[in-house]
């Protein structure tokens, strides 16, 4: 297994993994284009892929500019293995080596999504886009937890 910063020819392989999760399915996949990736990896903030022989089976994405992690999904059948939490925890800790701003979320409720925000210790904060739980990350609560 290696997690290394993501690049531009890993979007069609984080094109794949995006479309492939059971929860938090976009109703339509060309909502996320190729072209958002690009911006948001070399533009608004960076990501990070996870690769098992060479093949893209998790990825994180965070957005400096507004302050929200735009993505953090794996391959179903890599799931429980601890590289959602190493990738959130790569994407966390360099977020927060550039600002000290709280970052925030959406996920849909009752999701494993939610489960695993909480238990990283994510604080509810409201409600985001189509009754999605909003969820944000202090810089003390993410160097305490450290």
């Amino acid at each position: 297994m290696n997690i290394r910063e993501a690049k531009i020819g890993d979007i069609k392989q984080i094109q794949i993994v995006r479309n492939l999760v059971k929860e938090n399915t976009l109703s339509n996949p060309n909502l996320v284009t190729d072209e958002d990736c690009i911006e948001y990896i070399t533009e608004k903030g960076k990501g990070w892929v996870c690769e098992i022989d060479n093949q893209v089976v998790g990825f994180s994405i965070v957005d400096l500019k507004d302050n929200n992690i735009w993505a953090l999904f794996l391959n179903p059948k890599f799931e429980k293995q601890g590289i959602g939490k190493q990738l959130h925890d790569i994407m966390l800790d360099w977020y927060f080596n550039q600002t000290t701003k709280n970052v925030w979320l959406g996920t849909s409720p009752k999701t494993r999504a939610e489960t695993f925000y909480r238990k990283a210790g994510w604080i509810e904060i409201g409600t985001h886009g189509k009754n999605e739980i909003k969820f944000e990350m202090t810089y003390n609560n993410w160097i305490t937890k450290k």
